[in-house]
């Protein structure tokens, strides 16, 4: 689900070197066996909420593990975070390496697993999110989408990341969640599209 660990996975995943697949928390075994399946996946980290299907998939694959996050159980990632150094230097990657593999949500067929280099996560701030949304640093971000997809990767993660914002993650999005979420956090930017184009034309909430 959309949280700040989550967010905090993704980051350390690119600080690693690794090759970042985000899914969504709604995937069952069928739909998480192929995604693993095509991208390989060894490692998974995942909300201890929606742990399941995920270890159960990955329990058949050899040399893979599963760490829950969201939890302060034994061999839990957050058990192991208070155990190690705070400081952890970049692994040194190219502009053309590959950073995530994003899957699209196969609704004409099969899903489609598309590769975008780290040069691609740096584009895409500094097009869109500079020129057009033009964060400000006091903005707080707001969306539904989910983090496994491009759009609420950008919108909720990368964008405010890039220029030094805020983003306030709902891991449950339904329309008056949402409408709470806006008030509570004083959203000034969102990811769905009335409110990011109330922000694209400076009206405040």
């Amino acid at each position: 689900p959309n949280n700040a660990m989550m967010a905090a996975c993704w980051f350390a995943v690119l600080k690693a070197g690794g090759v970042a697949v985000t899914t969504m928390p709604l995937l069952r075994r069928r739909e998480l066996t192929e995604i693993i399946e095509r991208a390989k996946v060894r490692l998974a980290l995942t909300d201890t909420h929606v742990a399941d299907d995920l270890e159960a998939v990955l329990s058949s694959r050899p040399a893979s593990h599963v760490l829950r996050f969201n939890t302060l159980a034994a061999g839990s990632l957050d058990a192991r975070i208070v155990a190690r150094q705070a400081r952890f230097d970049n692994v040194l990657t190219a502009a053309d390496d590959p950073a995530i593999i994003a899957f699209t949500s196969g609704t004409t067929g099969r899903a489609k697993g598309t590769v975008h280099f780290h040069r691609d996560i740096l584009s895409v701030t500094d097009t869109y999110g500079r020129h057009v949304l033009r964060p400000r640093t006091d903005d707080i971000f707001i969306g539904s989408p989910s983090l496994s997809f491009t759009y609420g990767l950008g919108g909720l993660v990368l964008f405010p990341m890039r220029f030094g914002a805020s983003t306030a993650l709902l891991e449950q999005a339904s329309p008056p969640l949402m409408l709470e979420g806006i008030e509570t956090f004083r959203a000034t930017v969102g990811t769905d599209c009335v409110f990011l184009l109330a922000r694209c034309c400076r009206v405040e909430f």
